[in-house]
């Protein structure tokens, strides 16, 4: 088989791109763990210490999309230094910082740079290789960012146990050095027209996501009135507007806007699935912090590990035969966990969790290149930047909602977690596995393959 010199850099792009995830993965996570301590240094409530993490997805969720447009217009390589460059500039200011509104604006200046990372991330596969190789390389990302959600709570806790919580900021400056292997292997061009650029819809569309996540935040059907009217404002816009910020022939592409839907209830499910397991640990067996964040090592390493082998499966047998097998492992993952709740050695739930993170990472990939082959080259940027948004937006409702249930009495009539209290987790656990059989059947009739692919896939496999 000839490879290009083009897909040659391509592969090496995405082996930086993957260390450059772990950090962005990193740096989303470790600030979770010190909201109590921050709450009594700076004498806030807990809603606003948490917009150090909430206040960093909802930058994080619009930036995906902003950099998507942008890559249209200037290259790649110089928007990959500039926001790496705000990423670790960011990281200094909270470094720095003797005042909570300091720390918060270092983490918003980190979550304007690394969301060039999720952006970037989608368009290199798309720009450097063949539509049927874009499996493996999308997996790499994915890798990262499995190791990255591994290592942010141990990092934290290791950091925390020897110095002040300021040094969290101190990891992602060390992306500078990858800086240089960008700049060299990323050579992709602009479209020489680009068109103009809608800032009025941009600021629409960023208002809506602000006022969808605050509401998500504090519950407030205020918030929900404000995003629901800005939504209003930004369909008008990309109805009038002569080149809008997102292209209406985009959300009428079937194909893209049904994986839309599939990828933003695979993402509320993620977020159980990354929310519900610690808690469970610390709730229900009384793990401590350090502690549990051993226990999900594992799983995180695992699917850190196969994730290459589940892009090779997408090329190999193609999306819907990855998407399959990766449902399939999720849904195992949460019918052992409903069993198994409370009732089992914790140490149990830690290999349960290695299917449900090895199925998560393998339906990651599946998704994002099934819907990047329902997409021209002028939307690829946009479009895929709408997906990573899209999961943002949900992973931070559905948390909230989460973190609600588990405040409410279970129905005792669960019998698998009769005489425990974990009946709220079993139930939770068992919703998921229905979510994703609905999922399934719809992805296989909305995704179902072209005979054409699957005879040359048949034939490639002799």
């Amino acid at each position: 088989m000839q490879i290009s010199a083009k897909e040659l850099a391509g592969r090496l792009i995405m082996r930086v791109m993957l260390f450059t995830a772990v950090f962005s993965a990193m740096s989303m996570l470790t600030f979770n763990i010190v909201l109590p301590e921050l709450r009594a240094e700076f004498r806030i409530d807990l809603a606003q210490a948490s917009w150090l993490s909430s206040g960093y997805l909802l930058v994080y969720a619009i930036g995906s999309v902003v950099y998507g447009k942008l890559a249209n217009r200037y290259r790649l390589k110089n928007l990959i230094t500039f926001g790496l460059l705000v990423f670790a500039v960011g990281s200094l200011v909270g470094f720095a910082s003797s005042a909570f509104w300091q720390a918060l604006a270092g983490r918003l200046l980190q979550a304007a740079g690394a969301s060039v990372v999720p952006a970037a991330a989608m368009l290199i596969p798309i720009r450097y290789f063949p539509r049927e190789r874009r499996g493996v390389a999308m997996s790499m990302t994915a890798a990262g960012l499995a190791l990255g959600t591994a290592l942010g709570p141990v990092v934290a806790a290791l950091m925390l146990s020897a110095l002040d919580w300021r040094w969290l900021f101190v990891p992602p400056i060390f992306v500078l050095a990858l800086v240089p292997f960008f700049r060299k292997y990323v050579n992709d061009v602009p479209d020489p027209n680009p068109g103009k650029l809608d800032r009025l819809g941009g600021a629409l569309l960023a208002a809506t996501i602000a006022f969808a996540l605050l509401g998500a935040t504090y519950m407030s059907w205020q918030l929900f009135a404000a995003a629901a009217l800005m939504l209003g404002m930004l369909a008008w816009r990309l109805a009038t507007a002569s080149e809008p910020f997102v292209q209406p022939a985009l959300l009428r592409n079937r194909k893209y806007a049904g994986g839309l839907c599939i990828a933003a209830l695979i993402a509320c499910v993620a977020s159980g699935m990354a929310l519900l397991p610690p808690v469970l640990l610390a709730d229900v067996y009384g793990l401590e912090s350090e502690w549990i964040g051993f226990a999900l090592v594992p799983a995180a390493v695992a699917s850190s590990a196969l994730s290459r082998s589940g892009g090779k499966l997408a090329d190999r047998r193609g999306d819907a035969s990855l998407y399959t097998l990766a449902s399939g492992l999720l849904m195992l993952c949460f019918a052992l966990l409903a069993a198994f709740s409370g009732a089992a050695p914790a140490w149990t739930l830690t290999l349960f969790l290695v299917f449900g993170n090895v199925g998560q990472t393998f339906i990651q990939v599946a998704v994002a290149s099934s819907l990047s082959k329902t997409l021209s080259n002028d939307q690829a940027g946009v479009g895929m930047g709408l997906v990573q948004m899209t999961n943002g937006i949900a992973s931070a409702m559905a948390a909230s909602l989460y973190g609600l249930l588990l405040e409410l009495d279970a129905p005792g009539w669960i019998p698998l977690a009769a005489g425990t209290n974990a009946r709220m987790y079993v139930l939770l656990f068992a919703s998921f596995i229905l979510v994703h059989a609905g999922l399934l059947a719809y992805y296989r009739m909305r995704f179902r393959p072209d005979q054409k692919t699957k005879s040359a896939s048949t034939v490639e496999g002799r």
